[in-house]
């Protein structure tokens, strides 16, 4: 076997695809296989893919670009195989294998460096991002812009997102987010708060929201001081060493907390913190707390639960409620029952589950920007579940989810009757706290 051969094993992986078995369980959870319908768009063709590679059979790596690309990661068929393929281990190195090989144009070499390393990572440049949304959408330039017409002209279809973007929160009100908040009553547990960067930038409300239901809850909550991004954006784009550099950062700003548990709000970044482990087991300094930081790490449905769930909440008065569920916390966090038990017991509701419950929204972190298109046909499969339900409210546990069902429902003409909301908002509007 010559040395390139085993290196190519060793990059994508290969000792993994021999537990794939070509069973076809995989097939009816894809998204990209029930919308493109090709072998090569689905799990175990993208899986055979790779193994080919190992074996010698594909010797230009590039035709793997296309099918790994078009994959939305959101791991369905780790759930549904019965032999415990890893899959989004094979995903994950294929993609930095590829990346590693590729020769990008000059100016898209210079907006990923951009953007992977100076803003998604910089928590003043995520604050610049919300404080120049909020003064985008204060200042009347948003209506302007909206009326001209030019909104359509943008490329990546960001008219279509410009258009459902949250109200941002002003300055004043971002300088006065708590670093530290108390427990209402008897304390239960001590929780660390990752605000996430996208969360930070354009979520912030939810952010502060999140806070005041865990104290309320139970918990002394500390929002830790030098946090940065939870890596999960560039280890989808086989960024994988600034996403080890991330883990690390975060590693460290946690540990000095000292909290019983480390909380996130979005499914997205919550599976990326719970797989720090996995990501650094090959780091000798750092396997050992990269592991203590994913046990620690919950979604904040999971700390909600454990301190009693939500006392005092207003009833809704037959309010039909469905449930978008986050593909990273079902399939990465294995996070199933908790938010649900939470959103159920909202008196009053009448919750309504959508058929194919599992199934990707088609978001999945920048995917319906960049393969807008592939996105889109997958929205609107979800949307045929999400009107049959007949419900009012979308509940979500992702930013990226929570914007697509957003556009879902503006492409469905429905913003008049159906709204989404992330389940924090959702709880704090029934709890009262605004």
């Amino acid at each position: 076997m010559s040395q390139s051969l085993e290196q190519l094993q060793k990059e994508f992986l290969y000792e993994k695809t021999n537990s794939c078995v070509q069973c076809g369980y995989c097939l009816p959870v894809c998204p990209t296989y029930a919308t493109m319908g090709k072998e090569t768009h689905s799990p175990r063709g993208r899986i055979n893919l790779v193994k080919m590679v190992g074996e010698g059979k594909i010797k230009d790596v590039s035709v793997l670009e296309e099918p790994l690309d078009l994959c939305l990661g959101c791991r369905a068929c780790e759930t549904a195989c019965p032999t415990g393929v890893e899959y989004g281990s094979i995903l994950e190195a294929a993609r930095a294998a590829l990346v590693r090989r590729k020769k990008f144009s000059a100016p898209v070499r210079l907006l990923r460096k951009t953007m992977f390393k100076k803003v998604f990572p910089s928590s003043r440049m995520m604050k610049l991002t919300g404080n120049a949304l909020w003064l985008y959408q204060k200042s009347g330039i948003q209506k302007v812009v909206q009326s001209s017409g030019i909104m359509k002209k943008l490329p990546y279809h960001l008219g279509d997102f410009e258009a459902i973007a949250p109200p941002a929160v002003s300055p004043a009100e971002r300088k006065q987010t708590p670093v530290r908040v108390g427990a209402k009553g008897e304390k239960k547990y001590t929780v660390a708060f990752f605000t996430g960067c996208i969360m930070d930038a354009m979520f912030q409300r939810i952010n502060r929201l999140s806070v005041l239901l865990l104290a309320e809850a139970g918990c002394d909550v500390i929002v830790v001081p030098n946090q940065t991004c939870c890596g999960a954006l560039h280890a989808h784009s086989g960024e994988m060493e600034e996403a080890r550099h991330l883990a690390k950062q975060n590693i460290i700003a946690f540990e000095k907390a000292n909290a019983d548990f480390i909380v996130n709000n979005a499914g997205g970044c919550g599976a990326m913190l719970y797989e720090y482990g996995h990501l650094l087991a090959d780091d000798k300094e750092w396997a050992d707390r990269a592991a203590a930081f994913s046990t620690k790490s919950r979604d904040i449905s999971q700390v909600l639960i454990a301190c009693g769930g939500m006392p005092d909440l207003q009833p809704r008065s037959g309010e039909r409620v469905t449930y978008q569920r986050s593909c990273h916390m079902t399939n990465v966090q294995k996070v199933v029952r908790e938010p649900l038990e939470l959103l159920t017991n909202v008196p009053g509701i009448k919750f309504v589950e959508m058929e194919e419950a599992n199934m990707c929204c088609g978001s999945a972190g920048i995917y319906n920007i960049v393969h807008y298109d592939e996105s889109m046909d997958i929205l609107d499969e979800k949307m045929k579940h999400t009107k049959a339900t007949g419900a009012s409210t979308v509940i979500t546990t992702n930013p990226g989810c929570l914007l697509q069902m957003k556009l879902g429902i503006q492409r469905e003409n429905l913003s008049g009757s159906v709204r989404a909301m992330h389940l924090i908002e959702y709880l704090a509007e029934a709890a009262g706290i605004s």
